[in-house]
């Protein structure tokens, strides 16, 4: 990566920290990955191949933004889905040089409508209470050798466990919780 997308990529964080410490409304944070969680996740889209990457949370396009010169760099494209809109979001994908495909669409929705074993890697990071019920979808489209990367596991364990439960119960499903960040819980579809 070279030192302009670094700056900006730590540009975007370092703003995104500051607006959050002075934002009440939880809704309204950035609430961006940490730079090694980020970091991790570009190197697994590398490793995997994973040409087909969806993330479920977009927000200002700090990781998106990660996981779109990860996908560039093997090929691949970005598809990032959120409820709304962030008002800088496509300001910092053209600073970065990067080409995502943006959909405005409740998580759940946008995955129930994938074909099965459509996508490589998907990255999970929106509102954690509501990942259980898109159960199956978020395994069904994955491909079989396929990743499923969710963030703040080990932040907010509650929220997750039931979704996490779903995944340990599945036959096809081996995953392992990286204390990285905010815990990030890494799912390999088998097949």
């Amino acid at each position: 990566m070279d030192e302009p997308l670094q700056a900006l990529l730590a540009s975007l964080y370092a703003d995104g920290v500051h607006h959050d410490a002075a934002e009440p409304d939880r809704l309204l944070r950035r609430r961006n990955l940490e730079p090694a969680t980020a970091e991790l996740l570009a190197q697994l889209v590398r490793i995997v191949g994973a040409r087909r990457v969806v993330e479920i949370g977009t927000s200002n396009g700090y990781s998106t933004i990660w996981l779109a010169v990860a996908a560039r760099d093997v090929g691949g494209r970005v598809v990032s889905v959120d409820v709304q809109e962030w008002p800088e979001l496509r300001a910092n994908l053209r600073r970065a040089g990067v080409s995502v495909d943006l959909r405005l669409l409740e998580g759940g929705a946008y995955l129930a409508s994938l074909p099965s074993g459509s996508v490589d890697l998907l990255f999970l990071d929106a509102e954690r209470e509501e990942y259980a019920g898109w159960w199956p979808d978020p395994i069904r489209v994955l491909r079989p050798g396929g990743v499923l990367a969710v963030d703040n596991v080990l932040s907010h364990p509650g929220e997750v466990a039931s979704f996490l439960s779903l995944i340990a119960s599945d036959p096809r499903c081996r995953s392992a919780t990286v204390p990285v960040g905010k815990g990030l819980s890494l799912t390999w579809r088998g097949h």
